[in-house]
């Protein structure tokens, strides 16, 4: 005798649960009700569709509900939305939507996946705003692409720089708009730890994205086209987003005596059981826990979904399952740059108390000698007592989401951190290296298990010269044309040990490179001469990301590169292609480019680095030369160079600043 199994909601949990069920069994009646009129689709595709990426509205729908009544023989109910559950009766109330005609329908088991719905807060004219929405599902998507087709706003604003936030913000802006992205944080992305979200940041100023953090809005004016700001300012605008995050969707489970827990979430047990055991819940609206350390958490992504809808159908047909927590493995596309992350990142850490060691490294994608190389940005968290891997962020334009990848599963295998060192990985030079990423990450934090080296953060450096300490820069002269961390001594790798004498013993020193090799090896000789010494973790590159000094400037353009040998006048350039090179590789060429010109001339130079857009800014203002553009377009920036006087500090060598 089969059973009655009812699912409220479709999309990712709901429906793998129906396709596994049935797969398990063919006797029992499963009924699917679906509050709108879409069952199964592409939700993380609906801000591309609007921005044109995906051309066919149709791509976005996985299965129809005749689809899936055809293969699963699942009754399918769509503009249905069950109103209660009497679990005393075993029974579920439910409403047609366009009639209002109510019904019931008995049940054995039933599986909540309601989802979350976007997160709307209690502002001045909010609701009087005519050109304010968000997105959650296809009638949210047809009604924002049809606003951008139909009346040709000229300015948007998103307001909360997530996931959907930045999502929203790229695609409008590749849709022609002025973008502007306010947030009340400090930063974007909030997965990831601020230096490597102002990465994100950087890039989407860059791609001509206006960003205002630490910012809120007042009220909404005129329909929602005059944003009265937190700060006392007012922003002109044609369209809003409002992407602040999600809350789950409770009130049923609330209505309905089940047990709430983390903001609202609906409490379920390793077995995804309900308070009630013959009610299950699947996906945004479940508190879960976190993986590593079992605190209570939602994590609103698609793989945990899917994935506890198909163990829910394993549990319901005699299984023995266990949905153990969350990593909140994630990533996102933004522009050309890719940002994922795996497991606790270091604002959790802090927060929970445990001990923790955070290591940067700047490898390249691919082997450097092989066209299009990239860095990627790479931060990873260790205990490093037990060596147990907490997690890990990558930003960069390739090979991000593999190298995430990896981690994510060596967290899942409790591989310990050492062990990253011993991944077999495939390698050929348009993929890795020899040593891989996810290699080298393990090399740097082995260095560090095993004693070899202690570390300084890049939030520690200032303090630490505030206060009395040592900072040596080993790079080489030209490198400190881009940038140096104020007070540092300047000795070259290459004559550290005959300038031994300059540097007190009686001192704690630092020492600092480009992105942390060299200073390793300037750390391993001092330390074996008897001095007391930590590394500059991830070295500069990491340092000036935050650094209170950064210009911070808003060279934002989201130009396309060209492909002629001239600038706007005429004038003919000497075109330099650094692509394929890590920092300081393509401020190196610049210098000796640069220093082979005449004055007046003016230098193109290409990079696949991002970096270097900040990197040339600060290069140009310490040495007398002028950035006349900078542009980015796909997986390449530009930027025309025109070279100072003779006498300029361009010609000039370029000292740390004094300690006096």
């Amino acid at each position: 005798m089969g059973r009655t199994i009812v699912i409220i909601g479709g999309v990712a949990g709901g429906a793998s649960a129906a396709a596994r069920l049935r797969r398990w069994n063919e006797e029992d009646e499963i009924i699917m009700f679906e509050r709108g009129e879409h069952v199964s689709f592409a939700n993380c595709g609906l801000p591309y569709y609007i921005g044109g990426t995906i051309h066919a509205r149709e791509k976005l729908f996985l299965q129809t509900p005749q689809g899936i009544r055809d293969r699963f023989n699942i009754d399918v109910r769509v503009l249905t939305e069950v109103i209660e559950i009497d679990r005393e009766q075993k029974l579920i109330r439910f409403r047609d939507v366009k009639s209002g005609k109510m019904g019931e329908q008995p049940y054995d088991m039933v599986v909540l996946s309601p989802g979350a719905r976007p997160m709307i807060p209690d502002i001045s004219g909010l609701n009087e705003a005519t050109n304010l929405f968000t997105l959650r599902n296809i009638p949210d998507t047809d009604v924002i692409k049809e606003y951008v087709d139909e009346k040709h706003p000229r300015h948007a604003t998103v307001i909360g720089g997530g996931f959907i936030g930045l999502e929203m913000a790229e695609n409008l802006r590749e849709r022609g708009l002025k973008v502007t992205i306010i947030d009340q944080g400090e930063q974007l992305l909030h997965p990831l730890d601020p230096e490597m979200a102002k990465l994100v940041e950087q890039h989407m100023k860059l791609n001509g994205v206006e960003v205002r953090l630490k910012e809120g809005v007042a009220a909404f004016t005129d329909q929602g086209t005059r944003l009265r700001l937190a700060s006392g300012g007012m922003l002109q605008t044609d369209l809003v987003i409002l992407a602040i995050g999600v809350v789950p969707e409770n009130e049923l489970a609330m209505q309905s005596g089940l047990e709430l827990g983390f903001r609202g979430a609906i409490q379920v047990n390793v077995q995804l059981q309900t308070s009630d055991p013959a009610i299950y819940a699947v996906g945004d609206a479940i508190q879960v826990k976190d993986r590593n350390h079992g605190f209570a958490t939602m994590v609103s992504l698609a793989w945990g979904a899917n994935r506890q809808g198909r163990l829910v159908a394993d549990h319901m047909n005699g299984q023995a399952i266990s949905y153990d927590g969350a990593l909140g493995t994630s990533v996102i596309k933004a522009f050309a740059l890719t940002a994922a992350s795996t497991g606790n990142n270091e604002k959790t850490l802090l927060r929970l108390g445990v001990p923790y060691k955070a290591v940067h490294i700047h490898p390249a994608s691919h082997a450097g000698y092989y066209p299009g190389a990239s860095p990627i940005s790479m931060k990873l968290l260790f205990n490093p007592e037990t060596g147990m891997i907490y997690g890990a962020q990558a930003v960069g334009v390739d090979g991000v989401d593999k190298r995430i990848d990896v981690i994510a599963t060596a967290i899942r295998g409790h591989l310990e951190v050492r062990e990253l060192a011993d991944i077999e990985l495939a390698y050929a030079p348009p993929y890795s290296s020899a040593k891989d990423p996810v290699n080298m990450a393990g090399y740097v934090a082995s260095n560090i298990m095993d004693g070899l080296v202690q570390t300084m953060q890049w939030h520690e450096v200032d303090d630490f010269y505030r206060t009395g300490g040592v900072i040596i820069d080993v790079r080489d002269e030209v490198e400190l044309q881009a940038g140096v961390i104020p007070g540092s001594i300047h000795i070259p790798l290459p004559e550290l040990r005959e300038r031994m004498s300059e540097i007190p013993r009686d001192l704690e020193i630092a020492v600092s490179c480009q992105v942390g090799l060299r200073g390793y090896i300037a750390a391993r000789m001092l330390i074996q001469y008897g001095y007391q010494v930590r590394n500059v973790d991830g070295g500069y590159k990491t340092y000036s990301v935050m650094a209170e000094q950064d210009s911070d400037s808003d060279l934002s353009t989201g130009g396309k590169l060209g492909e002629e040998a001239k600038d706007g006048s005429g004038t003919e350039l000497t075109l330099l292609d650094a692509c394929g090179l890590q920092c300081p590789g393509p401020i190196l060429k610049v210098y000796e480019a640069v220093k082979a010109m005449e004055e007046g001339q003016k230098l193109e130079v290409t990079a696949t680095d991002f970096g270097f857009a900040r990197d040339i800014e600060a290069w140009c203002l310490k040495t007398g030369n002028t950035l006349e553009s900078l542009g980015v377009s796909h997986d390449k920036v530009k930027a025309v160079v025109h070279k100072g006087s003779s006498k300029s500090p361009a010609q000039a060598p370029f000292r740390c600043q004094s300690r006096e």
